[in-house]
C-alpha cells in the first residue's frame, strides 16, 4: 500500500504539509491550531499509575485531534498538581507517550500532538531540573554556559516526551518594580540577544524548540505593573525590545509567544504590525505565533464577542491558541465571513510544519502495556522512562544539568561592595552567625514558576556555610526577622548570635515561594494581596511600588551591624532591591538573583574564596524607587539630577567586584576612520591584574554616539563582552573585533545600518567606568 505524500518521511516538508493540510476538514483544520486544555486534566490516578481522562478523549474527538497540549508534566501550586497525583520521573515519558498514542490511534488522519512545557529556569515538572532564574543567568554574562544548562534541560524535557519549551527570554528590567524582573536577562537588549541565542541553540541540540517569551515590550509596563498598559514608541520598541527577539528568530526559534500587553493601543496578541509586517514580512520568520493564556478572549472587548476575537487574533498573525474559548470557534467565524479559510489555512500550516520539523510524525509512540481500559492507562513505570532521579538529567551522554545550573549559580554570584578585609572568609575562622530570613530555605532561592521540591533536596546558605567550615568552628544560626513585616521578635536571639561570632552573614532579599494559600488569577498569576500574605515579595503578579528592602530586614541589619561584628550581607533576590548606604553597617555585599535549588553550596564558594566572585550586574540597581528609571542606557539630554538625591544607580550596569585588584588600560583602534559601508577595525584593551588572586574579569564594550546619527543618542550601548582570566601579576588583552553589527543604528525606516558621524568605543569592567576611543565614521562611498 503507498503511504500519503504526509507520511513519506524523505518528502520535502512543505511537500508533506501541502498534502496534509489538503485532506483535512475545518474542523480538523481549527483542532490544530487549539491547544485550550490544561495538560494535568489529560490523566488521572488509576490502579497504581495514570490514565487519560474522558476530558482529554472528548477535546480529541471533537476536533479530530489536537494541535497541542500545554503543560502535561506541569506541577506548581497554581495547577494544584504535586508528588500525589502528579507525573515524576519515573512515569512522565510513558503517560507523554500514551498521550500521543491515544491521539495518533484515534483520529482519522493521526496527526501527533505537540507537548509543550514551561522551561522558565529548567522543566517545571516534579523532578525537573531547577536552574538558576534567568536574572542569575544574565549576571553570569556567559553564553556558552547557558546554551550548555539549555541542552541539558531540553534532553531531560525530550526525554519525558516533550517538544516545545516555552522560555522567558525577551523580556527586559526596565523598571524593577515588576514583579517578573526574575524572568528576564537584565535590563540591556545586547546581553538579552546573546543569551537568547545562547538559549535557542543549546535546545536545539537536544532536539527541542523554543517558544520565546514574550513579543513584545512587556518590561516596559507603565509603573511596573504587570500586564499593564505601555508608551513606547516605534524607535524604542526596535531599539530595546526587539532586539533579542530578532536574535532569537534567526538562531532558529520554533515560535514566539504574544504579550499580554498592547503596543500603539492595540494588543500584541491581535497586533499585525508585530506579528505579521515585523515578524513574518522584515524578519523572515516561519516559525509559530502562540497567545499567552486565555490573551485571545481579552479580545472580546474590542471584537464584541468570542467568535470575532478568534478571527481578529488569527488575522493579525496568531497561530495557536493558549486556554482559550476563542479559537475553538474559528469555524463558525470562517462561516460568518469575519475569516478566511486561506488565513486558518496559513496558521494551520505552521504548526504542521513544526511538528514535522521536530519530527513528530516520524516516530512512532512507545505502546502502553495495557491496563484495562482499552489500553489508554498505563502503570508506573510500565513504558520506557528516565532513570531513577539521580542520574535522570544526563541527557544523551551530556552533562548533568543540576551540576551545570550549579555553576551558573557560582559564577553569578556578584560581589557589590567589599571593605577589602572582611571577604574570602577563612574556614577556620573560629565562628560564624548565619542569620537572616533567607539563610536556610531552599524555597526561597528558586524563584517562581517552579515545581514542588522532594524533601531534603537542595542546599541552603546555612547548609553550604556548615559544610565549607573547618572542623571545629562554629556555626550559630537565627532567623531574625519575617521575611516581611516588621515584628522585632527574633532581633535579640540573632543579636546575641551575632555579638558571640567572629563574622555574621546576613542574608536578607526577598522570595517568588507561592504556596497553597496564594490565591492566582486565572492565567497563573499570583493575586497581589495573597502573595504578600504568603510571604511572596516577587513573582509574576507580585509588583512593588517600595522597592526598599522590608522594614524588618532594615532593623535586623542595623541591629547586626550594632553589634561591631563584621557583617557579610548576601542578598538572595529576583530584583535589584533598592539599597541604602551599607558602608559602615557591613563589610561586604553580595547579590545572588535566585540561585536555584543548590545556590547554597555556590554562595560559600565564593564566601570563602573557594570560587573568585565572577557575576557583573545584568540589572542597574537603585538606591529607591523615586528616581526610576535607573537603566544605565537611557537617552543621552544631559540631564543634570534631582536637587534632593542623586539620580544616579547605587551599582551600575556592568558592576562587580573581585577578591584582586585589576587596571584596565585605555582602549586602541586597529583604524581612526571607517566607511559605513564596509566598517571593519579591531578594539583592544589591556588588563593587568595587580594582586594576589586569580582575576576573572568580564570587559565590556560601549558604543557612545557623539554626532550623527538619525535620533538623539543613548548614554552608551553595550555592544561587546570579553571573558578574561587573569593570572596575579599578569596581563591579558581583549580583543573585539568591531563591524557592521556594533556600530548599526536606526535609520528613519527603523532599519539597522551604519550612519555616518563620531563615535566614541569605550571599554571598561562596568558602565560607569570606561574609557573611550574616537572613530570616525565616514559616509559610504557613492
Amino acid at each position: 500500500m503507498t503511504l500519503p505524500r504526509y507520511r513519506d518521511p524523505a518528502a520535502p516538508v512543505a511537500d508533506r504539509v501541502r498534502d496534509l493540510l489538503g485532506r483535512m476538514t475545518l474542523t480538523e483544520k481549527v483542532g490544530q491550531v487549539n491547544q485550550r486544555m490544561y495538560g494535568w486534566h489529560a490523566y488521572e490516578r488509576a490502579d497504581g499509575g495514570h490514565r487519560l481522562t474522558e476530558a482529554f478523549r472528548d477535546e480529541v474527538a471533537a476536533f479530530g485531534g489536537m494541535g497541542a497540549l500545554y503543560g502535561l508534566q506541569r506541577a506548581d501550586a497554581w495547577s494544584g498538581v504535586g508528588f500525589d497525583d502528579g507525573l515524576d520521573a519515573r512515569d512522565g515519558a510513558s503517560t507523554a507517550a500514551l498521550v500521543q498514542r491515544h491521539v495518533v490511534e484515534h483520529t482519522r488522519l493521526g496527526i501527533p500532538v505537540l507537548l509543550v512545557e514551561e522551561m522558565p529556569h529548567g522543566h517545571q515538572a516534579l523532578d525537573g531540573t531547577v536552574l538558576p532564574v534567568n536574572l542569575s543567568v544574565g549576571a553570569a554574562w556567559d553564553p556558552r554556559l547557558y546554551a550548555e544548562a539549555a541542552a541539558a534541560v531540553s534532553a531531560e524535557l525530550r526525554s519525558r516526551g516533550a517538544h516545545l519549551a516555552l522560555v522567558s527570554a525577551l523580556d527586559l528590567v526596565r523598571d524593577p518594580r515588576w514583579g517578573r524582573a526574575e524572568e528576564c536577562f537584565g535590563e540591556d537588549p545586547y546581553l538579552a540577544a546573546r543569551l537568547t541565542e545562547a538559549l535557542v541553540e543549546g535546545a536545539g541540540a537536544a532536539g527541542v524548540g523554543v517558544v520565546l517569551k514574550h513579543f513584545a515590550g512587556q518590561g516596559a509596563t507603565v509603573g511596573g505593573r504587570n500586564s499593564a498598559a505601555t508608551e513606547l514608541g516605534a524607535r524604542e520598541l526596535h531599539e530595546i525590545h526587539l532586539v533579542a527577539a530578532r536574535a532569537g528568530v534567526a538562531a532558529g526559534a520554533s515560535g514566539v509567544m504574544a504579550a499580554y500587553n498592547e503596543f500603539d493601543g492595540v494588543p500584541c496578541v491581535a497586533n499585525r504590525y508585530l506579528l505579521t509586517e515585523v515578524l513574518r514580512e522584515r524578519w523572515g520568520f516561519e516559525g509559530i505565533v502562540m497567545a499567552d493564556g486565555g490573551a485571545v478572549d481579552r479580545l472580546v472587548r474590542l471584537a464584541g464577542d468570542p467568535v470575532a476575537a478568534g478571527a481578529l487574533a488569527l488575522d493579525a498573525g496568531c497561530d495557536l491558541s493558549l486556554w482559550d474559548a476563542s479559537f475553538p470557534r474559528l469555524a463558525e467565524a470562517v462561516e460568518r465571513g469575519l475569516l478566511s479559510e486561506t488565513a486558518l489555512d496559513t496558521a494551520v500550516a505552521r504548526v504542521l510544519t513544526t511538528k514535522f520539523r521536530l519530527g513528530l510524525f516520524d516516530e512512532e509512540p512507545a505502546r502502553a502495556g495495557a491496563v484495562g481500559d482499552g489500553g489508554d492507562a498505563v502503570r508506573d513505570g510500565a513504558l520506557p522512562a528516565p532513570g531513577a532521579p539521580a542520574a535522570r538529567h544526563q541527557g544523551r551522554g551530556g552533562p548533568d544539568a543540576g551540576d551545570v545550573g550549579e555553576r551558573i549559580a557560582r559564577a553569578s554570584i556578584t560581589l557589590l561592595a567589599h571593605d577589602g578585609a572582611v571577604l574570602p572568609l577563612s574556614p577556620s575562622v573560629g565562628r560564624i552567625a548565619v542569620l537572616g530570613p533567607n539563610a536556610d530555605s531552599v524555597d526561597q532561592q528558586i524563584g517562581d514558576y517552579t515545581a514542588p521540591q522532594r524533601p531534603g533536596r537542595g542546599v541552603t546558605v546555612l547548609q553550604g556555610v556548615r559544610a565549607a567550615v573547618a572542623p571545629g568552628t562554629e556555626v550559630t544560626h537565627a532567623r531574625g526577622c519575617e521575611l516581611v513585616g516588621d515584628d522585632p521578635t527574633g532581633v535579640p536571639e540573632a543579636v546575641a548570635a551575632a555579638a558571640g561570632a567572629d563574622v555574621a552573614v546576613l542574608v536578607l532579599g526577598g522570595s517568588s515561594a507561592r504556596s497553597r494559600t496564594t490565591v492566582f488569577d486565572d492565567n497563573g498569576a499570583a493575586v497581589a494581596g495573597s502573595a504578600t500574605a504568603s510571604g511572596m515579595t516577587c513573582g509574576e503578579g507580585v509588583d512593588l511600588a517600595d522597592l526598599a528592602l522590608p522594614a524588618g530586614q532594615l532593623a535586623l541589619l542595623d541591629a547586626v551591624s550594632a553589634t561591631g561584628t563584621p557583617v557579610v550581607v548576601v542578598l538572595v533576590q529576583g530584583r535589584p532591591h533598592a539599597l541604602p548606604e551599607l558602608r559602615g553597617r557591613a563589610g561586604a555585599v553580595l547579590s545572588a538573583w535566585y540561585p536555584g535549588p543548590r545556590g547554597g553550596r555556590a554562595v560559600a564558594d565564593v564566601l570563602f574564596g573557594v570560587h573568585e566572585p565572577r557575576g557583573r550586574l545584568p540589572v542597574s540597581v537603585p538606591r529607591s524607587a523615586a528616581h526610576l528609571p535607573v537603566f544605565y542606557n537611557g537617552k543621552d539630554h544631559g540631564y543634570r539630577g534631582y536637587v534632593d538625591v542623586s539620580d544616579r544607580p547605587r551599582h551600575a550596569f556592568g558592576h562587580g567586584l573581585s577578591y584582586t585588584d585589576v587596571e584596565y588600560g585605555p582602549p586602541r583602534l586597529s583604524r581612526s576612520r571607517v566607511g559605513a559601508d564596509a566598517p571593519a577595525l579591531t578594539c583592544r584593551v589591556t588588563v593587568r591584574n595587580t594582586g594576589r588572586r586569580a582575576a576573572h574579569e568580564t570587559v565590556q564594550l560601549y558604543l557612545r554616539r557623539l554626532s550623527g546619527g538619525t535620533s538623539w543618542p543613548r548614554v552608551r550601548e553595550l555592544r561587546g563582552f570579553v571573558r578574561l582570566l587573569v593570572a596575579p601579576g599578569a596581563e591579558a588583552e581583549a580583543v573585539f573585533e568591531v563591524g557592521q553589527d556594533t556600530l548599526a543604528s536606526l535609520d528613519r525606516e527603523l532599519a539597522w545600518v551604519v550612519e555616518p558621524g563620531t563615535v566614541a568605543l569605550e571599554t571598561g569592567p562596568a558602565s560607569d567606568r570606561t574609557a573611550g576611543a574616537l572613530l570616525e565614521i565616514t559616509p559610504a562611498a557613492r
